[in-house]
């Protein structure tokens, strides 16, 4: 239920608040005095799209704000909760007020004891559910939430859930499981075969709910199948072509049959052997260097590394024994010499085996890198990407080439699912037809309660020649209004007045099992008058009995039956401005005897007129009767 709704610098609202209860609240007021603006802002709150010439002339911006008690189980609630939103109960709000009341008047006297004040007000400190536990939204009871939306002149738009940030769609999403609005765009929609089905689906219940949901996943899969078959055999040169170029280019891989990595390891042999007379060169300078040359080679004693090193353990060894320090240096000095003598074995065999390497090796890896290149620019920026693609070429290729054994296992696939398909449709048009009876009989019940006694709808199923993703089968709604006349479609069949009933009867029947806490008729009584006008205004008040109702309407009689009388009046407001003021409108509550004035203005456009007040007070007292 909305308890309340604030809106800021709106069209030609300047600040107002909407006091709503629940049962039948009444929207009134002159024309042009802003009664669309309300319902423009319950729009906003419910994520319809926000346009900037909306904002007041002058305004930084606009905003609409929503205060709604809601069923703690509703699904609403585990979205806003889901979003980050904090949500309190009633009795949790009322109770951080009284503990706020207590512990301010305590810090005034001078007697808050242990307890910290800012500690005792604190909401945090309530018995809230964590909003991150999804089992919060089972519990009983009821929760606040508030509804924000801001827009701004420069085009911006924002949205909030209970001071919590949030897309616009997931407000809608919010706001439209809580709140349902008709107005007479929603008559146009009415009269369209989709919307006639949508509702007359809404009616069907929950068994025909999931058959429908089971109904469209398995099409979902036909229809895949389909494209993939209508590809195949429209593509059939295309897809030759493909499978040719794709043989051409895995021989041309196969014939190179490259190695992961190859092509690095073969810049790196190219570099080694290119400078192998300088490799070599070093290795035996740095050979000659740790060990001297060999026995057969040495002309005179030239010192080298292992040879000073070996001097140096000897002149140690004498006396390594007679103190600790100097034998682990003994010690280290043993160490370098077995290292030096195993780096000198070591760069001989290195040079021994750049002595096998000769000019035949490097034309060999030059040839291969020539052939990897040429694959690496055609099909990746390295041989392990060229090796990805020819393995996905390959599986493309298996494709290609089985199109043939496709095309029949899809044909065989498809004619069975088709049979599966006709077979659940023809259900969906059995549970349609059977509900589309209920609903035109407890549609034709409620039309006999607003002055239509003789009237009768049928919804119409008829099958089609295809499948579709709703099903195999049209809904049509036809009214007939009086005995003798044909069924015909709304659109042709109703008047504008009786196009207003029907579409309230409609939403009175299917009111019965939906989850919407709020119902919102923007003049869907236009067109109507006299006794019809006066049914219309019981019927609401009925469904008021079980939801909210909020009504903007022109109807004095109608307005009778309000349970929450409010008017929207236009002021003008003088100032210094060079256009010498501004145009202002305001809500107000109306009481009793405010009443009586507003329905004799609505009755004779003379709210002193005493037989006009008479008149109202009349109406009052009839839809007060039981």
């Amino acid at each position: 239920m909305i308890d309340y709704v604030t809106i800021r610098d709106l069209g030609v609202i300047e600040h107002a608040e909407l006091p709503l209860n629940a049962g039948l609240n009444v929207v009134t007021g002159e024309t042009g005095a802003g009664k669309t603006m309300v319902v423009t802002a319950l729009g906003l709150l419910l994520g319809a799209r926000a346009e900037a010439a909306a904002i007041r002339s002058g305004a930084p911006q606009a905003v609409v704000d929503a205060g709604l008690t809601v069923p703690a189980r509703h699904r609403c609630v585990g979205l806003a909760r889901e979003a980050g939103a904090w949500l309190q109960t009633p009795e949790d709000t009322a109770q951080a007020d009284q503990t706020a009341d207590g512990a301010g008047a305590a810090e005034a006297a001078g007697t808050a004891g242990n307890t910290d004040p800012a500690d005792a007000a604190d909401p945090a400190s309530a018995d809230q559910p964590d909003a991150a536990d999804p089992a919060s939204a089972d519990q009983p009871g009821e929760v606040e939430i508030l509804l924000g939306r801001t827009l701004s002149a420069k085009g911006r738009s924002r949205a909030s859930v209970s001071g919590r940030n949030v897309p616009i769609a997931l407000l809608g999403e919010i706001g439209s499981s809580l709140v349902t609005v008709h107005g007479q765009s929603d008559q146009l929609r009415l009269r369209s075969a989709t919307a006639q089905r949508r509702a007359l689906d809404r009616y069907s219940g929950v068994e025909f709910a999931a058959a429908l949901a089971q109904y469209k996943q398995k099409f979902t899969g036909y229809q895949v199948k389909v494209a993939e078959l209508e590809e195949i055999t429209t593509n059939e040169r295309e897809r030759r072509r493909e499978a040719e170029q794709l043989q051409l280019a895995l021989e041309q891989i196969d014939a190179v049959e490259p190695l992961p990595g190859e092509d690095h390891e073969l810049k790196t042999e190219s570099l080694k052997l290119e400078n192998v007379e300088g490799l070599r060169e070093a290795a035996r300078s740095a050979q000659l260097a740790l060990s001297g040359p060999d026995a057969a080679e040495a002309l005179d004693d030239v010192p080298h590394a292992v040879a000073l090193v070996e001097s140096a353990a000897t002149a140690l060894a004498a006396v390594r024994d007679q103190d600790q320090e100097l034998g682990e240096i003994a010690e280290q000095i043993s160490s370098v010499s077995s290292l030096l003598n195993d780096a000198a074995s070591e760069l001989g065999i290195y040079a021994a085996h750049l002595d096998e390497s000769g000019p035949e090796r490097l034309a060999a890896v030059h040839q291969r890198r020539a052939d990897l290149e040429r694959l690496i620019r055609l099909y990746g920026p390295d041989i392990d990407a060229v090796l990805v693609w020819a393995q996905e070429a390959r599986a493309r290729l298996h494709n290609l080439q089985s199109d043939s054994d496709r095309i029949e296992e899809l044909s065989a696939e498809l004619e069975e699912l088709q049979a599966r398909l006709w077979t659940e449709a023809e259900e969906l048009r059995r549970r349609r037809t059977e509900a589309g009876a209920q609903l035109g009989a407890a549609v034709g019940d409620e039309l006999a309660a607003l002055a239509m006694p003789r009237a009768r709808m049928v919804l119409e199923v008829t099958e089609t020649a295809e499948l579709g993703p709703e099903g195999a089968d049209t809904v049509a709604m036809l009214l007939a209004p009086h005995p003798g006349a044909d069924p015909l479609p709304l659109g042709k069949g109703a008047s504008g007045g009786e196009l207003s009933r029907v579409m309230l009867a409609l939403e009175v029947v299917l009111a019965e099992g939906s989850e919407t806490e709020t119902f919102i008729f923007d003049e869907v009584d236009a067109g109507v008058g006299g006794k019809a006008a006066v049914q219309i205004g019981r019927r609401l008040a009925m469904l008021a009995k079980h939801r909210q109702v909020i009504v903007v309407t022109h109807l004095p009689q109608v307005a009778a039956y309000a349970q929450n009388h409010i008017r929207v009046f236009k002021a003008s407001v003088r100032d210094d401005s060079a256009s010498g003021g501004f145009t202002a409108s305001d809500v107000t509550a109306l009481d009793e005897e405010q009443r009586v004035s507003e329905l004799a203005r609505m009755l004779a456009g003379q709210e002193d007129s005493e037989s006009a007040r008479a008149h109202a007070r009349e109406l009052i007292s009839a839809a007060a009767a039981p």
